[in-house]
């Protein structure tokens, strides 16, 4: 079961990955809603803020670069999270491989069974983000990806591996997320009313939660170094 959902959780986020890569001909631009660029291509533009959208990320901005969100903001990239097409399209992915995995093994394959598997995934990545939101606005944490504008791989890695467990308050201090990690938890754990029987338990939803948060942790470091590898092919379309 744990090596299965570990699987699992790789191939989700590698299609995360290449999903990046192929956005990486679009000019590289801030997520804050307050901020456009107007020489880019309007389709080329939503694409770029779909994938930061997908990766909580706030675009090409620094660490030092952090100005905290204003309650509008929240709620505009909220809604942005909700509607984004790849969102769907990772959900759909991830239904897939958990159809492919006969995962849960209740669940008939065939149509029927795909769809109950894409809304498994939908669930808990709604719950997931609404939880986050929620939290989020009440605690003034802001959960996005700043790159650390740090010099040092393992300075680097360091701060997107903390990324997973932290946020940044209104100051720009960083502290535990609360938000991050209760909107992980109320997924993992709210989808056992509706899974059957074989993941139903306590501890079904304990191994989803470490999954998840080791996913989004480890993930941090794809974030942080991402656009240095993608810098040269940028070079030479322009």
């Amino acid at each position: 079961m744990k090596s299965r959902n570990l699987i699992a959780a790789v191939c989700r986020y590698t299609c995360i990955f290449v999903l990046v890569a192929v956005s990486s001909a679009v000019p590289a631009q801030s997520q804050s809603a307050s901020q456009t660029d107007s020489s880019s291509p309007q389709s080329s533009s939503r694409l770029g803020r779909s994938v930061f959208n997908l990766l909580n990320m706030a675009g090409t901005e620094k660490s030092k670069q952090f100005h905290p969100l204003t309650q509008a903001e929240r709620n505009r990239l909220y809604f942005n999270t909700m509607i984004n097409p790849l969102s769907f399209a990772r959900c759909a992915f991830s239904a897939g491989v958990d159809h492919a995995s006969d995962k849960p093994s209740e669940w008939e394959q065939g149509a029927s069974g795909y769809g109950k598997r894409f809304a498994n995934i939908l669930g808990q990545y709604s719950i997931q983000r609404t939880v986050t939101y929620g939290l989020g606005s009440v605690l003034h944490e802001d959960t996005r990806y700043f790159n650390s504008g740090k010099q040092g791989f393992w300075s680097r890695t360091g701060y997107a591996l903390s990324s997973g467990i932290l946020a940044r308050h209104d100051d720009g201090t960083r502290h535990i997320s609360i938000s991050q990690i209760g909107g992980v938890a109320a997924g993992a754990f709210l989808a056992r009313t509706w899974l059957p029987p074989s993941q139903h338990s306590a501890g079904d939803a304990a191994v989803s939660f470490g999954i998840t948060m080791a996913s989004n942790i480890g993930f941090g470091v794809v974030k942080e170094f991402l656009p240095d590898l993608l810098r040269p092919f940028r070079k030479k379309r322009s």
